[in-house]
């Protein structure tokens, strides 16, 4: 299994640096970094979805053998 070098965060990359509203002086990417592709649009959110074969017993447990 091959890894890729992982693309660090850098300041310049950032959202708010990019659009001069960042008003810190740092050397890295600090915890309010959002990349500026993005455009602020939030992350996916993993869909959740119900197993019909359970949602629809009476009990949501399988029943015993």
């Amino acid at each position: 299994m091959a890894h890729g070098k992982v693309k660090r965060a850098k300041c310049e990359d950032c959202f708010f640096q990019q659009n001069m509203l960042c008003a810190l002086k740092l050397s890295e990417a600090c915890t309010t970094f959002r990349p500026a592709e993005r455009n602020l649009a939030p992350e996916r959110q993993l869909a959740f979805t119900f197993r019909t074969d359970r949602a629809r017993a009476a009990y949501a447990f399988p029943q015993p053998n």
